[in-house]
C-alpha cells in the first residue's frame, strides 16, 4: 500500500484550521428566522451582501435535495452558487454543501475553494434567534482562499440585509 501523504496531512489539520464560524443574533423568533432562511419568496428579499439581489433557480428543501441561487452584483455580474441539503432538522439545523456553480470562475479570477459544507444552527433565545454558521472547508488552504474572497464580510453584510428584512415582517 502506497503512503498517501496528502490524506494524512488533511487529517492532521484540525477542524478549527478548516472552519470559519460566524454568529449573529436576530431580533425575531426562531421559527420565523428558519422560514426566512428556507423559503424562496423570503430568500430573494435578503440573500447576498448589501447591493446584491438574488434569484432562487432551484430549491428542493429536503435531505438530498438541491438548491441553486444566482446572486446578482450591483454591476449586473452573476455569481451562481449551488448545493445539496445533507441534513435538515427544522427549525434547529441545516447542513448543506456549498459550491460555486458553473460560470462562477469566469467572474472571479481565483482558485476557488472546493468541498465546502455549511451548517446553520438556529438557537431560540426567547423572542430572539442566535444563528451560527459553521463553514467547513476540505483543507486549511481552502479556508484561506475563501477568507481572501471576503466570505466573512460578505456573510456579515448578508446578515445585515436579513436583519433589515426581518424587521419588516
Amino acid at each position: 500500500m502506497g503512503n498517501n501523504h496528502d490524506s494524512t496531512m488533511a487529517q492532521s489539520e484540525s477542524q478549527s484550521d478548516r472552519a470559519i464560524v460566524i454568529t449573529r443574533t436576530f431580533n425575531a423568533p426562531r421559527e420565523l428566522v428558519f422560514k426566512v432562511w428556507t423559503e424562496p419568496q423570503h430568500i430573494t428579499q435578503w440573500w447576498g451582501p448589501k447591493g446584491f439581489t438574488t434569484r432562487v433557480t432551484e430549491l428542493d428543501f429536503r435531505s438530498g435535495g438541491q438548491w441553486r441561487y444566482v446572486m446578482l452584483g450591483p454591476d449586473g455580474t452573476e455569481y451562481p452558487v449551488k448545493g445539496v441539503f445533507r441534513e435538515i432538522v427544522a427549525p434547529e439545523r441545516i447542513v448543506t454543501s456549498d459550491e460555486f456553480d458553473e460560470g462562477f470562475e469566469a467572474v472571479i479570477n481565483a482558485d476557488l475553494p472546493q468541498g465546502i459544507v455549511v451548517t446553520a444552527t438556529f438557537e431560540a433565545l426567547g423572542n430572539q434567534t442566535k444563528l451560527t454558521l459553521l463553514i467547513l472547508h476540505a483543507t486549511a488552504d481552502d479556508r484561506r482562499k475563501h477568507e481572501e474572497m471576503g466570505v466573512v464580510a460578505g456573510w456579515n453584510s448578508t446578515f445585515d440585509c436579513m436583519d433589515e428584512y426581518l424587521a419588516t415582517l
